[in-house]
Formats: structure tokens, C-alpha cells, sequence
């Protein structure tokens, strides 16, 4: 057998970028055509950057990156498993840079007063609130402390519970979204250990340790909150940041509470 015969035969381990790569394509269900297509470039290129034969160029990696959709911090680990500098900055809200945004979250949840809102991070930790959301959470807790950060799924499982009234929907629909960030959309470690955490709390029912990508869930599912004779029924939307460039911006959201009766609608937090 040749030399060449011997090389030809050598199999070349994955690449990192390569493995990456590969799992983001299986994340988004596209097959090796479909992505190729989508950023533009030939199916044998594709093959060879996810086997490893090929090493892509930085912009090669940002292009594939753009095509499957692939978050801001996880693009920074396709750059950086690529052997490129990551290109996305992560920026603390409280940063000068980061003025102008915190400005306009701040009017936004101005604005929402008297109905609760809360700016999240991609794990679920409170940001900021506005004054209704603080006097809420001030009223489901007696005042005390909500933790620091206070992390909504971590007390809508235990600490907010029992003034649930409609906890057996809110709690499956809530852990069901877990389920679909934490596997379906984007795969972190940090938010699959939340959701075990949550999962290994007393009487949660067995089925929710599954997730059910299946199951087509109500256009609109309010949380009803009583404690002390009130009852208060909200219904959120959240809002998220248009074309981020910075890994905070595109991981935050602002979850905005409307009141889904006319009792609710008339109550103000003090």
C-alpha cells in the first residue's frame, strides 16, 4: 500500500468549530443541504468544515453561525473554537455604554405603572422592576427579601407556590417553557440545572420531567396570585431588543403583566 493509500485512510478527528457546528445544525433540524444552501455555500464545504478536513475562516464561521440562528454568546464560542477572537461583547446594563438602552427600559417600565413589569436575563434573574412589580412581590412575600438575584422560576416553584391559585397549569405551562429554552432553543448548562433543580422539588407530577414539543398550549394562560382575601389575575407578553449586537442585549427580556379581568384591571399595588 502507498504512502498516499495510508493518508487517504487516516481518519481526521471533528474538529471543535466542526462539533459545534454539527450541533447547532442538529439544534435547528437542518440537514448539511439545508444549511449550505441558507448561508450560501456548497453541501461539500459544510461537510468538510463539520469533519474537520476543513479549517473555516472567521467569516466563514459567522456566516454558518447567521444561517442556524445561533445566539450571540454561543457565536463567541464558535469563533473562539475556530481559533478567532470572540466578536460580541457582553455589557453590563450599569455600563456608560449601556445608557441609552437602560433609559429606555427604564421608561418602558415607567410607563406600564400601575400593571407589574420586570426586565429578566437569559437565567430568569430580575434586572429591574417597576414600582407595581416591587410592591406585588413585596405583597406575595411578606416584605422580606426576594433573594439576590431574585430568580422568578426559583420562587414561582417554591417561595410563591402556595398564593398560585391556578398552580397546576401555571407551574406545567412554566416548566414546559424551561423545557423548550433549555433543550429546544438554546442548550445551557446553567438553565438545565434550574430546571433540575425545579424538578426535584416535592409533588411535581412525573410527566413534567418530560418535555412536550407536541402539545399545542392555550392562546393565553393567566396566573391567578391570591393571599389575604385579594385575587389578582395577569396575563404577560414579553418584549425583547431588535437586532442586538452586545450578548446582554439579546439575552434580556421584559415580561409585561396586563390584567386579565376587571377586578384586577381597577386593584393598585401601594
Amino acid at each position: 500500500m502507498s504512502a498516499s493509500s495510508r493518508v487517504g485512510t487516516t481518519r481526521i478527528p471533528p474538529s471543535p468549530v466542526g462539533e459545534l457546528l454539527q450541533h447547532w445544525r442538529r439544534e435547528r433540524r437542518m440537514s448539511q443541504l439545508g444549511l449550505s444552501a441558507e448561508a450560501g455555500v456548497t453541501p461539500r464545504h459544510v461537510s468538510f468544515v463539520e469533519s474537520g478536513r476543513a479549517a473555516p475562516s472567521r467569516g466563514m464561521v459567522l456566516r454558518l453561525a447567521r444561517a442556524l440562528d445561533v445566539p450571540l454568546r454561543e457565536r463567541n464560542q464558535m469563533l473562539l473554537a475556530a481559533g478567532y477572537a470572540p466578536l460580541y461583547r457582553e455589557t453590563g446594563l450599569d455600563a456608560e455604554a449601556m445608557t441609552q438602552v437602560r433609559g429606555a427600559l427604564d421608561r418602558l417600565l415607567t410607563q406600564h405603572d400601575p400593571y407589574p413589569a420586570v426586565v429578566m436575563d437569559r437565567y430568569w434573574n430580575v434586572v429591574l422592576t417597576n414600582d407595581a412589580a416591587a410592591a406585588m412581590f413585596s405583597w406575595l412575600l411578606d416584605g422580606q427579601d426576594p433573594g439576590d438575584p431574585a430568580n422568578v422560576v426559583r420562587l414561582m416553584f417554591t417561595r410563591l407556590r402556595p398564593h398560585v391559585a391556578n398552580w397546576a397549569q401555571t407551574g406545567e405551562t412554566l416548566i414546559q417553557r424551561i423545557h423548550r429554552e433549555a433543550v429546544g432553543g438554546v442548550a445551557d448548562v446553567q438553565t438545565t440545572r434550574l430546571l433540575d433543580e425545579v424538578l426535584a422539588l416535592p409533588d411535581i407530577p412525573t410527566a413534567w420531567r418530560t418535555p412536550d414539543f407536541a402539545a399545542t398550549p392555550l392562546p393565553i394562560l393567566p396566573v391567578e396570585l391570591a393571599k389575604d382575601g385579594v385575587r389578582v389575575s395577569y396575563f404577560s407578553l414579553v418584549t425583547t431588543v431588535g437586532t442586538p449586537q452586545d450578548v446582554t442585549l439579546q439575552e434580556i427580556r421584559v415580561e409585561s403583566f396586563f390584567p386579565a379581568d376587571e377586578a384586577t384591571e381597577h386593584h393598585r399595588w401601594r
